[in-house]
């Protein structure tokens, strides 16, 4: 039953990401006008800037979880780089 429910909260291909998104966005517009009312001047647009940033940092997250497997592995490139070997010097 856990399960379930839990699936209701996925996010399973790219229209429901992009509905999520819709709707951060008008919460961070809605945050940003109340900060441009509050702090008149740069400081409110500089909070109604950064409000819409985390927006447009979030949505890209979100699409790339949802992207097909394929994408993910032509982007990221079918093998990952050995890790850098850290050397101290004495």
């Amino acid at each position: 039953m856990w399960t379930r429910l839990a699936g209701l909260f996925t996010i399973k291909n790219r229209f429901e990401a992009f509905a999520i998104i819709y709707a951060l966005a008008l919460g961070a517009t809605s945050r940003g006008a109340d900060y441009i009312e509050h702090y008149p001047g740069l400081p409110g647009i500089l909070l109604f800037a950064a409000c819409t940033v985390a927006v447009f940092m979030a949505g890209g997250k979100i699409l790339d979880a949802v992207r097909p497997p394929a994408i993910r592995m032509i982007r990221r490139g079918p093998f990952r780089a050995p890790p850098i070997q850290q050397t101290v010097i004495d």
